[in-house]
């Protein structure tokens, strides 16, 4: 048993330190005094940790602890901006269910900024006295010997006037001092918020909502339901519906009564940065009520937008997958839109998928969980009811795919791509095409002795970029000037193999692109930096004609009514990985990719260029059969046992040596044979940013007693591995 306190007005506080080494977990104990009574759990304390100082978040607070009181530290301080107990509580779930430290989660959960001294920022507003406006209507004199007003004091005075109290700085701030020190001006320090500016939206939002069609409002009175009910679990849902069927517009319904309910709702976007509108469109209806996370605003912006969520000012949060921790104190409604995409999932440590934190969220609230896709995951159609959008708001019909045989092609577009290219410009209309592969080539290699440029730190090829005149490596960022000679035989011919985004739209531009038709190009070497992206999908919705090449962020929930033409080039690309998403992936980037086109009067057309014309997911996608594909899928997946009918788990380890990452992953792979789980490995994976891996796969029909055998495994051999310097990564459903 414990030792009890003596003194009563003791607490003990269980702290969990936030640290990053896996070899230290909490949490520790620390007695709170008289001065720090106030803390709670949640709260964020600055505490002495060995022979430094580290912050930590309080976990549990107790009255007992089973070291003596004189042998516990007490913390140096409590800081603002805690967290609420139910993100501390979600915070030792994901270190359970992700097999991390529950120190590395709560990290992830802190509000932007916090323990970094974040202050309001303050600005001097100033204010005319009554003595000021006297002055201005005339009636004022100076004291006797003063000088008179000035006129530009008069101006000063009078703009105070107009505008009310204003930044001091507008006007000039000495100035101003001296009107205040003649009883005219009142100076006082305000807070001034951080508040994100939005990028405009690509397309206007609507002023007032629109009439629902039959299929919205059948899938809606379900949903409106359930968000009424305030049941434990009231229910979990995805809206399946074609691309343009309108399902924001179920979305902003279900999120005003979810509002008009007094509760709070969470809405999960893939990438912000590619979702203008639908930022837009909620601001437009809710007004001051929405709060903005992602990455993408400053961290003064990130922690304000942090605070009002916390403290109620904002009861809509809109973001990609971090804003699923946002605090708000009562949710009512998580929505998850385009909930098939893969950057829900992330790749730190701990690997987190944010449509299985919503769920989590949702349960743990009593909220509904709403998600969307034109093309949902197979695991999605499985596990949650299936509302049904089947066509266009408009009442247009999906635009027909064309699916364009390239084997023997050494051309990148197809005959048929051309002429439909060039009828385009001849006609003035737009066109999107979609090569999910950024660069100019993919490789480059020596006609003369075969040598290819690789990467010293990853082996794989470096990818030329013309326009930077580098080879780059895209998985650690390498890059070194583009070469003249082979440095094997010292031979000029230097062959340049595939064609990336960079070149295509250079080849488009040389053939077809003048100030009528310009060709503009979206990826991640095009839109670096700024508000590139947003100005491009800008630019490209107000030229009059134009085509739009890029990468798969092309697919991602743009809408351009008067684009006629879509065009998928390398279809089969995806199908080319060893993954058993690969099928999934490549129907969804079609699928996708066809849905920006035809949704205007003029209709539309989709040409996909491909080797494996008769790919079962390319069928599917060009006669728009998603019930078909997704049944064929379900049903293969559950005849090899994957998700969604098992789980997975990949375990990687990382070293300078090849033989201590296999040895640590053998090791590993003794530690799991007892395990209800099939193990796979270790087996090696390429070389990455200098280090060699090997892996292994657990695949399991007992989810959480693999993830536990997954967890006490790699704490036994965590210690040992680091001493040898291997590094271990557990991800649980991995993507």
């Amino acid at each position: 048993m414990g030792a009890v306190l003596d003194d009563h007005r003791l607490t003990i506080a269980r702290v969990e330190p936030l640290t990053r080494t896996r070899a230290v977990r909490g949490p520790f104990d620390y007695r709170l005094g008289p001065a720090l009574a106030g803390v709670e759990v949640g709260s964020l304390l600055r505490i002495p940790f060995g022979q430094r100082t580290t912050l930590g978040v309080v976990i549990e607070l107790a009255g007992r602890s089973e070291l003596a009181p004189e042998r516990l530290a007490e913390p140096e301080a409590v800081l603002p901006s805690g967290l609420p107990p139910d993100l501390v509580e979600l915070g030792r779930w994901m270190a359970a269910e992700y097999c991390s430290t529950t120190a590395r989660a709560l990290g992830m959960l802190l509000a932007p900024g916090a323990g970094a001294g974040m202050a309001p920022r303050q600005t001097l507003a100033a204010e005319l006295t009554p003595a000021g406006r006297r002055a201005v209507a005339g009636d004022w004199a100076p004291d006797d010997g003063a000088r008179p007003l000035t006129e530009r004091q008069r101006a000063r005075l009078e703009a105070l006037q107009l505008a009310g109290a204003s930044a001091a700085a507008e006007l000039g701030t000495p100035a101003l001092r001296r009107l205040e020190a003649r009883g005219l001006v009142k100076l006082t320090l305000r807070e001034r918020p951080r508040r994100p500016q939005h990028p405009p939206a690509v397309g206007a939002p609507l002023a007032t909502p629109p009439a629902l069609t039959a299929d919205q409002q059948h899938a809606l009175t379900p949903i409106l339901a359930a968000v009424s009910a305030r049941a434990r679990d009231p229910g979990r849902f995805l809206l399946h519906g074609v691309t343009g069927s309108g399902k924001t517009e179920v979305y902003l319904r279900a999120v005003e009564a979810t509002l008009a309910a007094g509760r709070g709702a969470i809405v999960l976007v893939p990438e912000i940065a590619l979702t203008p509108q639908a930022v837009a469109r909620f601001v437009a209806r809710f007004g001051d009520v929405v709060a903005v996370l992602h990455s993408g605003l400053g961290r003064g912006e990130r922690h304000e937008e942090w605070l009002r969520l916390r403290d109620g000012k904002a009861r809509v949060c809109i973001g990609p997958r971090s804003a699923v921790f946002a605090p708000l104190a009562d949710i009512g409604l998580i929505v998850l839109d385009e909930e098939h995409d893969g950057s829900y999932k992330h790749e730190g440590d701990p690997r987190y998928d944010a449509r299985t934190v919503a769920l989590r969220r949702a349960r743990a609230h009593g909220a509904v969980l709403l998600a969307g896709s034109a093309t949902p995951r197979p695991e999605s159609v499985v596990a949650l009811r299936r509302l049904r959008l089947a066509a266009r708001v408009d009442g247009r019909s999906l635009p027909p795919v064309e699916v364009l045989d390239m084997t023997g092609s050494h051309h990148p577009l197809h005959p048929r791509t051309r002429m439909a290219l060039a009828d385009l410009r001849r006609g003035g209309g737009k066109a999107i095409i979609l090569l999910n592969r950024r660069g100019w080539s993919n490789f480059l290699s020596c006609r003369s002795c075969g040598h290819v440029w690789l990467c010293p730190d990853c082996d794989v090829a470096l990818v030329l970029h013309r326009a930077s005149s580098l080879v780059a490596c895209h998985h650690c960022g390498h890059r070194r000037p583009v070469p003249d000679r082979c440095p094997a035989c010292r031979s000029v011919a230097v062959a340049r193999h595939g064609a990336g985004t960079e070149r295509l739209a250079h080849e488009l531009s040389e053939a077809l692109g003048d100030a009528s038709f310009p060709v503009f190009r979206l990826d991640a070497d095009a839109t670096a930096g700024g508000d590139t992206l947003t100005r491009t999908l800008t630019r490209f919705e107000a030229a009059p004609a134009g085509v739009l090449v890029g990468t798969q962020m092309v697919a991602k929930g743009h809408d351009f009514p008067d684009v006629t033409l879509g065009v998928v080039l390398d279809a089969d690309q995806t199908l080319r990985f060893p993954d058993f998403r690969a099928e999934e992936r490549t129907f969804a980037l079609i699928t996708q990719l066809a849905g920006r086109a035809g949704r205007g009067d003029a209709g539309g057309t989709v040409l996909v260029q491909t080797l494996a014309p008769g790919a079962r997911s390319i069928a599917y996608a060009a006669r728009h059969d998603s019930d078909g594909f997704l049944a064929d899928e379900l049903s293969r997946r559950r005849a090899l046992l994957y998700p969604p009918f098992a789980s997975l788990v990949r375990i990687v380890c990382g070293s300078a040596q090849a033989a201590d990452a296999l040895a640590v992953g053998a090791e590993l792979g003794r530690a799991l044979a007892s395990a209800p789980a099939t193990v796979l490995g270790p087996a090696p994976l390429f070389r990455l940013r200098g280090r060699s891996r090997s892996q292994l796969v657990i695949k399991t029909t007992k989810r959480r007693a693999a993830i536990e055998a997954v967890g006490a495994a790699v704490d036994g051999v965590a210690a040992g591995a680091a001493r040898r310097g291997v590094s271990i990564s557990v991800d649980v459903d991995p993507q």
